[in-house]
């Protein structure tokens, strides 16, 4: 989903700037999030982004992902982006309640292998999220 992804995570920036953000996709290497810059109301903020093709009512975070994500900056806004077939969601992690990790079997993450190893993981519920677009058709 390499490139697909990126071209994903453009699309979100231009339409977040469009919305009043200042942010600015942060490419296609190794950072522990997507974009970084200014939420609409200036504030300074990094977001990671997961785009998925298929449904799933809990959205997963890997807990690695989230404690690289924490140890920036506290006063950096740290938001996860979730894209899936009923719409989008934004968590902010500074203020939300983790529920307990569960483990659960994930990809490994490199990108040609089928492997899938045990990971610690946070299922998130959609109501925690504080911005949703559901698709409607």
């Amino acid at each position: 989903m390499g490139n697909k992804a990126n071209e994903w995570e453009r699309a979100v920036v231009m339409l977040l700037n469009v919305d009043g953000w200042d942010l600015e996709w942060t490419g296609s290497g190794n950072t522990i999030y997507d974009a970084k810059g200014k939420t609409s109301k200036g504030i300074e903020c990094v977001i990671e982004m997961k785009f998925r093709t298929k449904y799933y009512e809990d959205k997963m975070l890997e807990k690695d992902k989230y404690d690289a994500l924490m140890a920036i900056d506290k006063e950096v806004i740290k938001i996860y982006f979730v894209n899936d077939p009923k719409g989008n969601f934004m968590y902010w992690l500074n203020t939300l309640e983790m529920p307990k990790t569960e483990k659960k079997y994930c990809p490994d993450t490199t990108f040609y292998t089928k492997k899938r190893m045990l990971k610690d993981v946070y299922l998130l519920k959609e109501n925690q999220a504080v911005r949703i677009n559901l698709n409607k058709f």
